[in-house]
């Protein structure tokens, strides 16, 4: 593709950013388009596998990222109330040396600082604050993205990243509700001093029971413990991160738990309890058309239950750089981003609400059985962390 393309983004979020900056340091011509009015993002915790760290070291991010991150020894699978380990997943060094990066803890907003850091350093004028995206027009020649304010931004190329309520998905494939899953999400995070000492290991523990799961690891260096309880609940349908619940409905949530959940939730800020309803969608083939495609949540919106929403996000950035960079035609370079991403964000999707299933059974003896069935380290080592989206053969 000529580098005089000129590529217009809609989202300024993670995905985004990661795209912006691929495309950036590749030396196309990019602007971001993002509806609020500062650059910031919200939320707790996310996990980073070696697919998407081999791209933000790609980008020149690896002291950045070691600075605020925090690698953990392993997973952990947990029975909720006497903490016996149903299975393990090594991460650390057999992750690096196994899949050749390793594997990060971030604070959301510390990735999404990160990352915007980069794009402005690419390209200082390139993203575009109070820009709302609400659909697009394109002809042989051009993408058209309409924005809220009654503007209409032309460029060679458009891609949607403006996630799971996505205006540019809509248009693509027509308007579809998410899907509410029936189960909510709490956040929070605790202070580790607030917590005993060696309180627990660097890992990523999951605490598995009935109807419900609780995952917990460190942030920013160990020095915040985040807290995520997924919870099936079928009254609670606020999809906003940002909507506080009450302390003791967390409480109750939980209650007959092992008690290190419970010292958690009782060193918790009462006013900092985060409650959503978790949706997803069915996911879909068709992700473009002749000059707008969508990537990310816009595209493959999932449950967080394999830790790759992120992750698939930022391995999009890659392998739809790497398309336009193979192909002088924009329609061959989004149908070959489209054919390399469909199937593999497809299983994730689907694997991690099947995951879901297996993390809320109803007793000590399914569990075991759930968990002796599946042999999680095995099959993540397999093909969830072994793919390279920066070398991964293109078809």
């Amino acid at each position: 593709m000529d580098k005089n393309t000129k590529i217009l983004i809609a989202g300024a979020g993670l995905g985004g950013l990661a795209t912006a900056a691929c495309l950036l340091q590749a030396g196309y011509d990019v602007e971001v388009y993002e509806q609020a009015s500062k650059l910031g993002e919200i939320g707790a915790g996310i996990q980073l596998s070696a697919p998407a760290v081999k791209v933000l070291h790609n980008l020149g991010l690896e002291n950045a990222l070691k600075a605020v991150s925090v690698k953990p020894q392993a997973f952990e699978f947990r029975l909720y109330n006497t903490g016996e380990v149903l299975h393990k997943v090594p991460l650390a060094k057999t992750h690096e040396e196994s899949h050749g990066a390793p594997y990060y803890h971030v604070h959301r907003s510390d990735l999404h600082q990160i990352l915007a850091n980069k794009v402005l350093e690419l390209g200082p004028n390139s993203v575009h604050l109070n820009s709302e995206a609400t659909g697009f027009t394109e002809n042989n020649q051009n993408a058209f993205l309409h924005l809220a304010d009654g503007r209409k931004v032309k460029g060679d190329i458009l891609i949607g990243a403006d996630g799971i309520k996505s205006a540019i998905r809509d248009q693509i494939v027509g308007f579809t509700p998410p899907d509410f899953t029936g189960q909510v999400a709490w956040r929070a995070t605790v202070d580790v001093k607030k917590l005993p000492a060696n309180f627990m290991e660097k890992i990523v523990a999951i605490w598995c029971g009935p109807k419900k799961h609780a995952v917990v690891y460190y942030l920013r260096s160990g020095e915040l413990l985040n807290f995520v309880g997924c919870v099936e609940n079928e009254k609670w349908q606020n999809e906003s991160w940002t909507v506080k619940a009450d302390w003791q409905e967390l409480k109750d949530d939980f209650a007959g738990w092992n008690d290190e959940i419970q010292t958690i939730i009782d060193n918790i800020d009462k006013d900092q309890c985060y409650r959503w309803s978790m949706n997803n969608r069915v996911p879909i083939k068709n992700w473009r058309t002749n000059k707008a495609v969508v990537m990310g949540d816009a595209a493959h919106p999932t449950l967080p239950y394999m830790a790759s929403g992120a992750v698939m996000a930022i391995e999009d950035a890659a392998v739809l750089m790497r398309s336009l960079n193979t192909n002088e035609d924009v329609i061959e370079a989004l149908d070959m981003f489209q054919r390399n991403r469909v199937d593999r964000t497809g299983r994730i999707v689907t694997e991690s609400t099947e995951h879901g299933d297996l993390y809320h059974l109803s007793n000590k003896e399914e569990f075991e059985a759930g968990f002796g069935k599946k042999n999680i380290a095995k099959e993540r080592a397999e093909w969830l962390y072994s793919y390279d989206p920066l070398t991964v053969e293109l078809i």
